[in-house]
């Protein structure tokens, strides 16, 4: 039985002015697969996921989601794909002046169109429960840590139901616990939602928990993949750089 591919990336070349960033960058990651993407800042990693979500667009190369080529969506069909697709950004991206339940509320009312209360309260509760924050839904995000900040934006992410997850150092910032425990609910993701996912991070710990395969990237391109162990054991130097 053939394995879905969510996500397939062959060839892809984006340059902004003079400076190429993605130089035949490619890449696949199947349904319910975790994707780990390691590489020294500026290498290309965020721009990867960026066109991922339809954010931006390619200079070359061919990039699809779902079996869909992005570059030729049109707004609409951008639209429903993002819809799809969940993004988790560094700094989990919340409105500071809605509370936890405001912030939840917000996607459901505005791209799902949800207008029944009751049935919105239920899917905040849900997702609370789901990342161990149902306590805080009356809290606005200034009363929130660092960790329950993330949890908070992961929680929001999820409400939408995305197939995909693009997660950008979701482990920035934090103690090496609350690493932890956001890396153990990244997983937790994946198996109650049956997400697939790609995670950009530099905390080889948050790697080694939730990445089914991983990816090395280096000047634009993917330079090396396998799971966590093949790579640790690499010979390569710069591969062994990471795991150090």
């Amino acid at each position: 039985m053939a394995t879905e591919k969510v996500i397939e990336i062959e060839g892809l070349k984006k340059s902004f002015g003079d400076k190429t960033v993605l130089n035949g960058m490619s890449l696949f990651v199947n349904k319910g697969e975790n994707l780990v993407i390691l590489g020294k800042s500026g290498t290309g990693k965020s721009v990867t996921i960026k066109c991922i979500a339809g954010l931006l667009t390619q200079d070359e190369g061919s990039l699809k989601v779902f079996g869909e080529e992005v570059k030729n969506m049109n707004e609409e069909q951008l639209k429903a794909l993002r819809n799809r697709i969940g993004f988790l950004f560094q700094s989990a991206a919340l409105y500071d002046s809605m509370t936890v339940r405001e912030n939840l509320a917000f996607p459901l009312k505005r791209v799902a169109h949800l207008k029944d209360k009751e049935q919105i309260e239920a899917l905040c509760i849900e997702v609370l429960e789901a990342v161990g924050l149902e306590d805080a839904i009356d809290k606005m995000p200034a009363d929130l840590s660092g960790g329950m900040r993330k949890r908070m934006g992961l929680a929001r992410t999820l409400i939408l139901k995305p197939e995909i997850i693009l997660y950008d150092e979701p482990t920035t910032g934090l103690d090496t616990i609350t690493s932890r425990e956001i890396s153990k609910l990244i997983l937790d993701m994946q198996e109650r939602y049956q997400t697939s996912a790609v995670i950009i991070t530099h905390d080889m710990s948050c790697a080694k928990i939730t990445a089914d395969k991983v990816m090395v990237m280096n000047e634009g391109k993917c330079v090396a993949e396998g799971n966590y162990e093949e790579l640790e054991n690499s010979s390569d130097q710069f591969i062994q750089s990471f795991f150090k």
